[in-house]
């Protein structure tokens, strides 16, 4: 897997995980829509953590400014 996300994807990405995670653990977003937004949010992290999103790899996104050419 080679890496896709540059540090202020991965930060700005970090940070909407955590006021997903906020949202509907303080059961301000509750019900299907809360399972979704905290789906996304797991998602978000997981690919902040690994540097690299799926969806760039489709669309040709490349954000991380080491493997730029």
């Amino acid at each position: 897997m080679k890496k896709n996300m540059g540090t202020a994807d991965r930060i700005i990405r970090t940070i909407i995980a955590v006021i997903a995670a906020y949202l509907y653990f303080t059961g301000t977003v509750a019900g299907t829509w809360g399972i979704v937004l905290l789906v996304v949010a797991i998602i978000f992290l997981l690919t902040s953590l690994v540097s690299f999103c799926p969806l760039y790899t489709l669309v040709g996104l490349n954000t991380c400014s080491s493997n730029k050419q």
